[in-house]
């Protein structure tokens, strides 16, 4: 007979009764492991203890969750906390994802993770009534729990399946960006502990979630080392909602505070279903009787600590401007911005962060909230600034300094012009998360708010430019205005509602304008002072000013701006917001033509009207909008046609370049050609013509759609160029707009009207060809209309190269993806 070793040590044992103790133990001690090992149970997982109690069993890489409270509804937010770094991709290191109110149902041997609808409600204390409206609506099964232990109604549930699915929508990102198709792969995912943790009001789980899949974009190429597994974290959050004691705030369209919008059937049928109440903070003073108290507890903010110098000091300076508007409302201290503790998790629900997010291109900054959905109270605040976005502002900087690198270093004003415009972009970001809607038509009253989108205000000092005046500092009027109705704290026994309807009276009288993203945008927009990136109370003077600027920085403009052994192609890369200075001001100008005045109107002690923008005001403005399509204006200073060379080896065109049709040489008149296209689409929009064709049936001396054709033909075909380089330029103009013409005949958006009036432009360019005088330009654009007019609808219009990326604009020594 055989025995192991094993088996033989057993027998030792029992017969031998000199065995020390100690050994035995040991032998009980690996036996007890080994079966561990086998069988993994709760007993022996790591335990956490919190909001809700968990065990991690790290044999089987699971987390089992023990759910006490059958019904009780809890906050659940999913998030990316390690993202992918591209920014066209759009899936960030710190995004939030979806926030939801949930609760555990029982269901048989599972439980259901239940998702209410809270769109649909009904705030009775009828318990019938909420019951109709609940049965009314669908609600959503998030998830469904085996029930691993049941015992005196406490269950555990594994939620490893839940962790571990895309919560965050990851492959369905990367699909829709035409990326690829991808899926997880469980292998290659994981719980990642070091980032899951337990408070007595939130626990915090992150997984490591492993993405395969065929790539196909250049995108997700660009930034993953193996396209094939996309490894990303995702984070799931379980917070405990807050109690009952804050006080919603009624929504005013004209205070600049963002809403939550839901339907109450409950409320009186001679009142909307539709209730909106204001997005805040919770802050009350701890003596609301007194002029200036401390808060009960001050809202905190909490700067990403891998955040550099000196971009942190100035992120934490723009941050604090807005305790001014505190202040300005009787509060001490009661907005705060301070360094994330080193030991704190940007994703924990109980910090407000301001995160510091890195990309491999430039993009957007963005601020985002978590909020109750019951009541509109932001529990979290949660701002993510681009890295890229201060080489951006140094790049401008950089163009319109003259001698720059004078010394051999950059001059110092430089980056301080950069560093400014980080200090208004922190203050700005973080008002979103304050529960602040954007603000564009505060650049028309001294830049009265952070919450706009802030051109540099440069101004010619004996000749030269200067920017010592190029953005805000502090906390702007309009800013204070939505502070005070946001987050005002009344005497006891104030009518709210007549002193929150006070504080928007007294701003509007104030003069105090507030427009936002609607009627802003350049393309669908209307409003004629609300625009992005511009400045000055009138678009077309302040269009007139900064063309004036640009021309004197384009002259300055040359080897100066380069350091020593730089690449040419630098000087390329620094022409691009130079030659593109004035993009945004001509915006704004365009919206002013077929423009309106008005305000969001609420019925009450003031008299709201409307009314387009004053005929002289709009021809004033088309004359500013063509005088930035001269010859003169879209071609650059002869002394850099010999600058401007081929890209240098390795260093190719991208998306932040200029786009040309000459192969690898430089493109001066697809240059011009970009930005008059760019400008013929911005002028002739379906939208803006409709509205002239409108504005002038109610009154004949309003500018028409007729006499702007009439005025912009004029501009490209009547002047008599001084070179072949104008002259050529000035061909561009033609073809453009007759190009455009053909393209907006093709549009299904526009009034009958517009369609006669192209028509009848179109023939008198067939006619104008059949002329003792047509040249040969002539010739080629009445052959194309008439190809065009046998049939619009096959008529493919010319490739013409597309503009650098537009706002923010520009890069300076960052990586560049072309996709």
């Amino acid at each position: 007979m055989r025995f192991s070793i094993v088996t033989l040590f057993i027998l030792f044992i029992g017969i031998n009764p000199t065995m020390h103790a100690h050994q035995k133990k040991h032998l009980e001690y690996r036996k007890a492991k080994k079966k561990a090992l086998q069988k993994p149970t709760l007993e022996n997982a790591t335990p956490f203890e919190g909001f809700f109690n968990f065990k991690y069993i790290e044999s089987k890489d699971q987390i089992h969750l023990e759910v006490r409270d059958l019904d009780q509804e809890f906050l659940y937010v999913s998030s990316l906390s390690e993202g992918i770094g591209s920014n066209d991709i759009g899936l960030d290191r710190g995004q939030l994802g979806e926030r939801r109110i949930v609760s555990f149902q029982k269901a048989g041997n599972k439980l259901l993770l239940i998702q209410p609808n809270y769109k649909y409600r009904a705030t009775t204390d009828n318990p019938l009534e909420r019951k109709s409206v609940t049965q009314a609506f669908a609600k959503s099964v998030l998830f469904g729990f085996p029930i691993v232990k049941e015992e005196k109604g406490v269950y555990w549930i594994d939620i490893t399946p839940f962790l571990k699915q895309d919560a965050h929508g990851v492959a369905k990102r990367l699909r829709d960006r035409k990326q690829g198709s991808y899926k997880v792969d469980p292998s290659r995912s994981a719980l990642h502990m070091d980032r899951t943790k337990a408070f007595p009001q939130n626990i915090e789980m992150d997984v490591l979630l492993t993405f395969t899949g065929e790539p196909k974009g250049n995108w997700i190429q660009s930034v993953t080392p193996s396209p094939d597994a996309v490894s990303v974290h995702q984070h799931h959050s379980f917070i405990a909602l807050p109690d009952d004691g804050f006080e919603k705030r009624k929504f005013d369209p004209r205070a600049g505070v963002n809403a939550l919008r839901y339907y109450d059937y409950a409320t009186h049928v001679e009142e909307a279903t539709l209730q909106e109440w204001i997005v805040r903070h919770r802050l009350e003073k701890k003596n609301p009787d007194a002029a200036v108290s401390e808060a009960v507890a001050p809202i905190i903010y909490y700067l990403d600590n891998g955040t550099p110098e000196p971009v942190r000091s100035a992120l934490l300076e723009g941050g604090r401007w807005w305790n001014q508007a505190f202040e300005a409302i009787g509060y001490k201290d009661a907005f705060q911005v301070e360094i994330l503790p080193d030991d704190a998790d940007p994703l924990d629900i109980r910090f407000n962060v301001i995160q510091w997010v890195h990309r491999s291109t430039r993009g957007w900054s963005y601020g985002a909230s978590v909020v109750d959905p019951r009541t509109g109270e932001i529990i979290k605040g949660h701002v993510s600034l681009g890295s890229l976005r201060i080489r951006q502002d140094y790049m401008i900087a950089l163009g319109l300094t003259e001698n720059p690198f004078e010394a051999g270093e950059a001059k110092p004003e430089i980056l301080e012009m950069a560093l400014a415009r980080i200090r208004q972009l922190s203050a700005h970001e973080i008002g979103h998360t304050l529960g602040f809607a954007h603000n564009f038509a505060a650049s028309t009253k001294d830049r009265a708010s952070v919450m706009d989108y802030p051109h540099p205000t440069l101004s010619l000092v004996d000749g030269k430019i200067s920017y010592s005046n190029a953005y805000a500092t502090g906390i702007g009027a309009w800013d204070k205005v939505s502070v005070a109705y946001a987050y005002s704290d009344f005497p006891n026994g104030t009518d709210t509602k007549a002193a929150l309807t006070q504080i928007i009276e007294d701003s509007t009288k104030a003069g105090l304008p507030f427009i936002s993203d609607q009627d802003a945008r350049p393309l669908g927009g209307a409003h004629s002072t609300a625009h992005l990136w511009d400045n000055g109370t009138n678009a077309a003077e302040e269009l007139h000013r900064l063309m004036a600027i640009r021309k004197v920085a384009l002259q300055n403009f040359g080897l100066s701006h380069m350091k020593d052994s730089e690449s040419y192609s630098r000087l390329e890369d620094r022409l691009v917001p130079l030659y593109l200075l004035h993009r945004y001001q001509v915006e704004a100008v365009s919206k002013c033509i077929g423009g309106l005045e008005y305000a969001y109107a609420v019925k009450g002690n003031i008299d709201y009207r409307v009314a387009p923008l004053a005929a002289t005001e709009q021809k004033l403005a088309l004359e500013a909008f063509l005088n930035a399509m001269t010859p003169e204006n879209l071609t650059l200073p002869s002394h850099l046609y010999s600058l401007l060379p081929p890209r240098a080896f390795g260093d190719r065109r991208s998306r932040e370049t200029f786009k040309g049709q000459t192969g690898v040489a430089f493109d001066h008149l697809s240059l011009a050609q970009t930005l008059i296209k760019a400008q013929f689409q911005m002028l002739f929009h379906p939208e803006r013509v409709n509205r002239l064709v409108q504005q002038s049936a109610f009154n004949p001396q309003q500018l028409s759609f007729e006499s702007v054709i009439d005025r912009v033909w004029a501009h490209c075909s009547s002047s008599k160029p001084t070179t072949v380089l104008y002259e050529r330029i000035q061909q561009l103009l033609c073809f453009a707009m007759v190009n455009q013409m053909m393209e907006l005949y093709q549009s299904k958006s526009v009034f009958p009207q517009v369609s006669a009036s192209v028509l009848d432009f179109l023939q008198q360019i067939i006619d104008r060809a059949a002329g003792p005088k047509s040249s040969t330009m002539d010739r080629y654009l009445s052959h194309q209309v008439q190809n065009f007019l046998k049939s619009p609808s096959k008529y493919q219009q010319p490739a013409i190269p597309k503009l650098p990326d537009g706002s923010p604009i520009g890069s300076f020594q960052c990586s560049i993806i072309t996709p």
